[in-house]
């Protein structure tokens, strides 16, 4: 059983407890969250904490998370929506709301689950049971392009190409502010934050090299729509680099602002391109993800001009 302990900030007092364990940890769902408090695993200063509960500015938090356990994932017949795949690569469009892998709180309905159905025995097994075919991941609120490996052949290649950083990812982002510059980069390591492990932070001391690249596709009014290219791939990378310079991204509740003006399921990330060579082929391939519905809206609400393949 591990201990986890929270302060309460003044930007997150208001919210319900349920739903500010569930943002602090995003790989494990509200339903979970909500089970450990029936079950008494949640105090809030020394007291049984309640799913309804609104939290307070200063509030202590404690919570005992069981230890993870390694079940048995079996596969499930969930919609694929593929933009490209042959007998090594299969690469989809990953849905809001969808848990990449495994983990406490999600052992179903996850793109793992949904993978192993589509592709039966034809995974790489190099990351383990819980994380068959799966070279890298994206957030659960984040949608778009992920590659997925059929065999060991095509996972080491993937693995070396995003260890060298030769893999193109261009991300689309909604951002609270005006971008002054056209474009920019951010040089800056990221770890662990040292005053909450949940979140990661710009860490000078402990942290990784990490490279945005940032590029305005067009400012509206209060927000910013802007192009994210990664040159490293770090935990929260892009999230935690737009907050560095005072520009998060709009939903996102765990780097920016606790409340968000627009009803939106996290932050507002999109893994539009993908582009890689082939482990095979040595051909260059390269897929697109239509942006999502409810970015198209928002979009629109927020007085985007034009369209977004237009200016991407």
């Amino acid at each position: 059983m591990n201990r986890y302990f929270f302060t309460v900030t003044e930007e997150e007092q208001g919210e319900r407890l349920d739903k500010y364990l569930a943002s602090c940890f995003p790989e494990v769902s509200r339903s979970f969250i909500q089970k450990l408090l029936k079950q008494q695993q949640v105090t809030v200063n020394d007291a049984l904490g309640k799913a309804s509960y609104l939290i307070r500015e200063n509030d202590k938090i404690q919570m005992h998370m069981p230890d993870a356990v390694e079940p048995e994932i079996n596969a499930e017949n969930i919609p694929l929506d593929i933009l490209y795949e042959d007998k090594d690569v299969l690469v989809v469009n990953k849905p809001k709301g969808m848990v990449v892998h495994p983990a406490p709180g999600h052992y179903s309905g996850t793109l793992v689950n949904a993978v192993m159905y589509h592709c039966r025995d034809n995974l790489s097994g190099i990351n383990g049971v819980l994380r068959p075919g799966i070279v890298h991941r994206i957030d659960k609120d984040t949608t778009g392009s992920l590659i997925i490996c059929k065999n060991d052949v095509a996972h080491n290649s993937l693995a070396q190409q995003l260890k060298e950083h030769t893999i193109n990812r261009k991300y689309v982002a909604v951002v609270h502010g005006i971008l002054k510059e056209d474009q920019g980069v951010i040089n800056a390591p990221i770890g662990r934050n040292p005053n909450d492990r949940l979140k990661m932070a710009v860490n000078y001391q402990n942290g990784k090299e990490a490279v945005t690249h940032y590029r305005v596709l067009q400012r509206m009014e209060n927000y910013t729509l802007v192009e994210c290219v990664l040159e490293t791939g770090r935990t929260h990378q892009i999230r935690v680099h737009m907050a560095s310079i005072k520009h998060p991204l709009l939903g996102d509740s765990i780097y920016g602002p606790a409340k968000c003006p627009y009803k939106l399921q996290g932050q507002t990330l999109h893994a539009m391109v993908l582009g890689f060579m082939h482990p095979v082929s040595g051909k260059y391939i390269e897929v697109s993800a239509p942006l999502p519905e409810y970015m198209v809206q928002l979009l629109g609400k927020l007085g985007f001009q034009g369209s977004v393949q237009e200016v991407f």
